[in-house]
């Protein structure tokens, strides 16, 4: 079974999901749906989708995925920042749901910071909310001056996650945000957890794999899964791809492990900008 971690509302989800980025491609729509019910039944059934991936063909796909499973499923999406204004947000949301062929999500995310002031997009975060269209909200890509802003406004500390690029190659946000984050009990979510599949996969990473019989990209999973607060979408399209995703769960590394990590992709000594993709 897979480990859960808590919301700020109390809610429990695993720590393991399923992304969506680069799905509904021509000709593995198919194997795109068989592979998301394939995790959805190994308990991966956190799903993070997004208006913006194939303009709203994804959360197609999603839907169709998750039809009949729907109350089993923990559905997420994301608004781009230009539709993030008090009333753009509840139309964008509509349009989500209807492509996703539900009623509700159970979180929705500011996919970046725009020009929308924070504190209209809260307010429709909180009127999409009061009308059970969402459950919970949050925000995507938001560094730590941001995140400090947005619990600042009023109704901002129900903010429920934030969403960020961070693998073993990209470890700026451990300085300063992460940090941040476990302090206020608000859940990282790690996109691209092996970097898109570019992650280096020689040395240490390899050495540690082999080690434990896996392979490096399990590894570097299993390495953000054994991070306190972090909740993991790796993005997969074969059925094999997503058994090694829900396996890299049970994977424990040792302290010798980390430390040859650490030694290979060495955590931040300042501060940095947040990156992103």
């Amino acid at each position: 079974m897979l480990k859960t971690i808590t919301l700020p509302s109390g809610e429990q989800v695993p720590t393991l999901g399923q992304g969506t980025w680069m799905m509904a491609a021509r000709g593995k729509r198919e194997s795109d749906i068989k592979a998301l019910r394939l995790g959805i039944d190994l308990g991966m059934t956190l799903i993070d989708t997004a208006e913006m991936y194939g303009e709203g063909k994804v959360e197609t796909l999603v839907g169709e995925a998750i039809a009949d499973i729907r109350d089993e499923i923990f559905l997420i999406s994301k608004v781009y920042p230009y539709n993030a204004s008090r009333r753009g947000i509840i139309q964008a949301c509509e349009r989500s749901l209807k492509r996703l062929g539900t009623d509700r999500l159970d979180l929705y995310l500011l996919h970046w910071r725009g020009n929308v002031p924070l504190e209209e997009t809260i307010l429709g975060f909180e009127a999409l909310r009061a009308a059970g269209k969402i459950r919970h909200w949050g925000v995507s890509n938001f560094d730590t001056d941001d995140m400090q802003e947005l619990t600042g406004l009023a109704h901002g500390n129900a903010c429920a996650t934030n969403q960020i690029l961070y693998n073993l190659s990209r470890r700026g946000c451990e300085f300063e945000l992460a940090p941040w984050l476990r302090d206020h009990k608000i859940p990282l979510m790690a996109y691209s957890p092996v970097e898109q599949g570019r992650l280096l996969v020689k040395g240490a990473l390899a050495e540690v794999a082999r080690d434990h019989g896996v392979t490096p990209y399990q590894a570097a999973i299993a390495w953000l899964l054994q991070k306190p607060n972090v909740i993991v979408i790796p993005k997969s399209g074969s059925d094999a791809h997503v058994r090694d995703n829900r396996a890299a769960a049970d994977i424990v590394l040792a302290p010798d492990d980390l430390a040859k990590l650490d030694a290979a992709f060495p955590p931040p000594a300042k501060r940095k900008p947040l990156e992103s993709l």
